[in-house]
């Protein structure tokens, strides 16, 4: 048998043993430090720097130039609308006479309906269906030779550009260079950056 004063001896050494092993993992009563976390490094002395807006630290934008005969008129209509330049214009102006062009050729009025003013829509309007009557081949656009402004006025809010354009135009068997001086219109205060195709004349 078993002696019962052996394993209370026993048990009492084990509870002593998970005692102190609690004792050594917890810590005795707060007497140790809890662990610090790094210090921040110290701030910058000194006045706050206050950081500028984003606009205030862009440069600001140079006024353009306008240089030709049609100096005044596109001062004018920069004056109505700080967007205007020469270069993005006559980009818009070549890119306009391509899709024009094309779309003349190929009859598609539905392209050409937003590029045009009303007289001008009608009167390539009856081109075109003289055109399919007579079964006339459509000269297409090989290349745009030249592209330059002319002339430019501000008149009512309508700012007008006309631009004189040289180009090789070909129908399969022959070609041919045209030179015509295409005017465009916009109203300078509209939210619309889109200008219509006014008036086309042979340049002399």
């Amino acid at each position: 048998m078993s002696n019962p004063v052996i394993e209370v001896l026993i048990l009492a050494a084990v509870a002593l043993f998970v005692l102190w092993r609690l004792y050594v993992a917890l810590g005795r009563g707060g007497d140790e430090q809890p662990m610090q976390r790094p210090a921040p490094a110290p701030e910058q002395r000194g006045a706050p720097q206050e950081v500028p807006p984003p606009s205030a630290r862009r440069p600001e934008a140079e006024r353009p130039m306008f240089t030709g005969p049609a100096a005044a008129g596109l001062e004018d209509i920069y004056g109505a609308d700080s967007t205007f330049t020469a270069e993005g214009f006559l980009r818009g102006a070549k890119a306009a006479y391509q899709m024009i062009v094309g779309a003349y050729a190929r009859g598609d009025r539905a392209a050409l309906r937003p590029l045009l003013d009303d007289d001008v829509y009608e009167a390539w309007d009856a081109a075109i269906s003289a055109r399919d009557t007579s079964n006339d081949r459509p000269f297409e656009l090989l290349r745009i030779k030249r592209a330059e402004i002319e002339k430019a006025e501000l008149d009512a809010g309508i700012a007008r550009v006309w631009v004189r354009y040289e180009a090789d135009l070909g129908d399969g068997e022959t070609t041919r260079t045209v030179k015509e001086i295409w005017t465009f219109k916009r109203e300078a205060a509209s939210s619309d950056p889109n200008w219509l195709l006014d008036d086309v004349d042979v340049a002399g």
